[in-house]
C-alpha cells in the first residue's frame, strides 16, 4: 500500500506507531510505542511524544511559540503516555524562558484546545473543547477545564481543580476547588471529584475548614494563613494548600461574593 504521509528520516518512530495519509512529521521528532497519529496531523521538529498517545487530525504539535521574543533558540515538547489529543489541538514548543512546553501523562485534551509556550500541565486532566492556556502557566494534576476556559500568562492552577465553562482566569486558583463567575471566584470544594478519586471524608472537611478561613471568613489572605497553619498546617491537605498559597504568582482568585 503506498505511504501517503511525509516521515523525515531522521525523526525516530517506536514499534507500531500508526501515521495516517497526509501527516508531516519532520526531523528531531521522537514517538514511543503504540502511539496512533491520524490524518492531516503535523508535528515539527522539537517534538518528544510518548507511547500510546492518540493524536486527531488537523492537531499541529511543536510549532513555534506564538511569542515576539522568540529568537529561533532550540527548544522542545515534552508529551508524557496516553495522551489523547483530539482535532485541531496546538501545542507550542517553549523558549528560552524554560527551554521546553510539558505535559504530563493520561491527559485527554478535547478539540481546539491551545497549550503556549512554557507551559506545564500535570497528569490526568481534561480540558474541554476550547481551553485556551496562554504562555508560561502551570497546572497540577487531575484539572478540569470547562469548555472556552481562557488562562492569562503565568497563571498557576492547583490540582483537583474544577472550572466553570467560558470562565476568564488571570489569578491564581488553589488545589481541591471549584471555581466560576467573573471576576474569577471560589464556587466551593470539587468534593464529588475529590470522592471520586479516594480522598477520605477527613480529607474533605479539612479542606473545607481550610477554605472557609481563606475565603469564606472575611479574613485577610495573611490572617486566613496563619489560622490554616494553627489548625491545618500538620495536614497533608493543610500543607498542599500553605504551600500553593506561599508560591502564588499573579495572586490568589477572590473569595465567593454572590454576584
Amino acid at each position: 500500500m503506498t505511504k501517503l504521509y511525509d516521515l523525515h528520516p531522521d525523526a525516530r518512530v517506536g514499534k507500531d506507531v500508526t501515521i495516517s495519509n497526509f501527516t508531516t512529521i519532520y526531523e528531531d521528532v521522537e514517538i514511543g510505542d503504540g502511539t496512533w497519529i491520524g490524518p492531516n496531523v503535523t508535528i515539527f521538529p522539537g517534538a518528544r511524544i510518548g507511547k500510546n498517545c492518540k493524536i486527531f487530525p488537523g492537531s499541529v504539535i511543536s510549532a513555534v511559540p506564538q511569542d515576539l521574543k522568540f529568537a529561533g533558540e532550540y527548544t522542545t515538547v515534552e508529551i508524557g503516555d496516553n495522551n489523547v489529543i483530539r482535532e485541531c489541538c496546538t501545542i507550542n514548543r517553549g523558549t528560552s524562558a524554560s527551554g521546553k512546553t510539558v505535559i504530563g501523562n493520561n491527559n485527554l485534551l478535547m478539540a481546539y484546545v491551545h497549550v503556549a509556550h512554557d507551559c506545564v500541565v500535570g497528569d490526568n486532566c481534561v480540558f474541554a473543547n476550547n481551553a485556551t492556556l496562554a504562555g508560561h502557566i502551570i497546572v497540577g494534576d487531575y484539572v478540569i477545564l470547562g469548555g472556552k476556559t481562557a488562562i492569562i500568562q503565568f497563571v498557576h492552577i492547583g490540582s483537583h481543580v474544577i472550572t466553570q465553562g467560558g470562565a476568564l482566569i488571570d489569578k491564581d486558583i488553589p488545589p481541591f476547588v471549584k471555581a466560576a463567575r467573573y471576576p474569577i471566584q471560589y464556587a466551593g470544594v470539587n468534593s464529588l471529584g475529590l470522592q471520586r478519586r479516594g480522598f477520605s471524608r477527613e480529607s474533605i472537611e479539612n479542606i473545607t475548614d481550610i477554605y472557609r478561613y481563606i475565603f469564606q471568613k472575611g479574613l485577610t489572605i495573611t490572617h486566613a494563613v496563619e489560622e490554616v497553619k494553627e489548625r491545618y498546617g500538620h495536614t497533608d491537605e493543610g500543607k498542599q494548600v500553605l504551600s500553593f498559597i506561599g508560591s502564588a504568582n499573579t495572586g490568589l482568585m477572590r473569595g465567593y461574593t454572590g454576584r
